[in-house]
């Protein structure tokens, strides 16, 4: 194992920890009739739902989803 695929294999552990990291930082989602009805006065409150910690969270997730993906291809074509 070289030196590159050395790196690229901590910085994919790391990204994978970040992930659950930050999945587990977020709220569950309403499900159910609940949800259903309390739905209607949160989409009229949520103006600033871009701002909450959930939102800035979510989309944490996808970056660093993102970044483990690139990640995992790069380590397959070194492997490769």
């Amino acid at each position: 194992m070289d030196a590159l695929t050395l790196v690229f294999t901590i910085l994919q552990l790391l990204c994978g920890l970040a992930i659950i990291v930050i999945v587990l930082f977020q709220s569950g989602k309403s499900a159910g009739l609940s949800g259903a009805i309390g739905g209607v006065a949160d989409s009229f409150l949520s103006r600033n739902k871009a701002k909450t910690l959930d939102a800035k969270l979510a989309r944490a997730t996808k970056w660093v989803g993102a970044i483990f993906l690139v990640l995992t291809l790069v380590l397959l074509i070194l492997q490769g």
